[in-house]
């Protein structure tokens, strides 16, 4: 029986990704509060440079402007990055307030 998370999409990469820097603090069951920094974010997931030793199937609860508190899983790891995927799909008009705040540049925002 696996531990992991079950996740129903698992091939999303091909969304749009949005350029950010964003430091965050996120929750970890076993780790606690870990220090990360999002470097790219869609409206399904997000990436990370700065990995901690996490594995497939990982959850974390990560605070995003506009959106608060949401749960995300690993879904892949590489060297020193990770791709999360939302438990719960954001909608369209909350992810682009989102968006506005995390990249203030309007011209490293993909076109909407």
């Amino acid at each position: 029986m696996s531990a992991g998370a079950q996740l129903s999409v698992t091939e999303l990469r091909r969304v749009a990704r949005h350029p950010v820097n964003y430091p965050v603090v996120v929750e970890h069951r076993v780790r606690g509060d870990v220090q990360m920094r999002v470097v790219n974010v869609s409206a399904h997931g997000f990436m990370i440079d700065d990995c901690v030793d996490l594995a497939r199937g990982d959850r974390i609860i990560i605070r995003l402007p506009v959106i608060g508190r949401i749960e995300a899983h690993v879904i892949w790891t590489r060297d020193n990055r990770a791709g999360f995927q939302f438990e719960r799909i954001i909608r369209q008009t909350d992810f682009d307030a989102m968006i506005d705040q995390l990249q203030p540049n309007p011209r490293l925002r993909r076109r909407r």
